[in-house]
């Protein structure tokens, strides 16, 4: 089945969804869905510690965090992903920053 997700489509990112691609990466699988892709992606730019990481070496540093750090790594994730989507306005038919949703 392929999957259609990209950047601007993949809907509001949940902590859950982060979490998952995490536990994949953890245990050596390959994230390659377009959702996961966009979390990778997400983790390199908010973490320059796996900048050029491969997803093996992103895992191994993912093992290495505490609970604290982790619970902090997903909501920074999350933030990140969903202030960088783009949502359609249904009054103007343009996308509005998903953060600019609900101000005047």
């Amino acid at each position: 089945m392929q999957h259609s997700d990209n950047k601007n489509n993949v809907g509001p990112m949940t902590e859950m969804a982060i979490v998952n691609t995490f536990t994949k990466l953890i245990f050596g699988d390959e994230a390659d869905s377009a959702r996961e892709l966009v979390i990778i992606q997400a983790f390199r730019s908010v973490d320059a510690n796996v900048l050029r990481d491969s997803q093996q070496e992103m895992g191994e540093y993912l093992r290495s965090l505490g609970v604290r750090e982790m619970i902090q790594l997903v909501a920074r994730l999350r933030q990140h992903i969903n202030d960088s989507i783009e949502i359609p306005s249904a009054t103007r038919g343009q996308a509005v920053p998903a953060a600019n949703l609900g101000r005047p």
